[in-house]
C-alpha cells in the first residue's frame, strides 16, 4: 500500500487505521472495526475518505523472496542536469521496469527502483534511463538478497 505525504489532517483513528492497513492491507473491515473500536461503516467511510484525499494511494501485493527470485531488482541513482525535474521523471515513469522513482538528497538527485524479468531487460531499462535528456550520470546496483 502506498501512502502520500498528507498526514497533517489525520486524527488518531485515521493514523491507527493506516498503520493497520500497512501491516495487512487485506485485513477485513470487520476486523479493523473491532481493533479500532468503531463500526464497520466508519472504517469503510474513513478508507474511502483517505483514498479521496489521496492519503491512501493504493494497495499492493508484497512477494516473498522466492517469488521475487524470478526477476532482477536494481537501484539506479541519477544525477540530473536540469532544473525541470518533470522532464526527467515523466520519461522515467514510462519505463515499465521503473517500479518507483524517488527524489533524494546528497550526490544523487533521483533514485529509481527497477524490477526486470532478466539481465537483458535490466540492461535495456538502464540504457533507456541514460538516454533521457537531462540525465548526466547514473550508477546502478543490482539488489542480491534482502537481509
Amino acid at each position: 500500500m502506498a501512502i502520500s505525504q498528507k498526514h497533517g489532517s489525520l486524527d488518531e483513528t485515521d493514523r491507527r487505521l493506516v498503520e493497520l492497513l500497512r501491516s495487512d492491507a487485506r485485513m477485513p473491515a470487520a476486523t479493523l472495526a473491532r481493533i479500532l473500536d468503531v463500526s464497520r461503516g466508519t472504517v469503510a467511510n474513513r478508507i474511502a475518505r483517505l483514498i479521496d484525499d489521496k492519503v491512501l494511494l493504493g494497495f499492493t501485493a508484497r512477494l516473498g523472496s522466492e517469488a521475487d527470485a524470478v526477476g532482477v531488482r536494481a537501484l539506479t541513482m541519477l544525477e540530473v542536469r536540469t532544473v525541470d525535474m518533470k522532464s526527467v521523471v515523466g520519461p522515467l515513469k514510462r519505463i515499465p521496469e521503473a517500479a518507483r522513482v524517488y527524489s533524494t538528497n546528497g550526490r544523487w538527485d533521483l533514485a529509481v527502483e527497477l524490477n526486470a524479468h532478466d539481465l537483458g531487460a535490466l540492461d535495456r531499462a538502464i540504457s533507456q534511463i541514460r538516454a533521457i535528456r537531462g540525465v548526466s550520470h547514473s550508477e546502478t546496483s543490482i539488489l542480491l538478497a534482502e537481509l
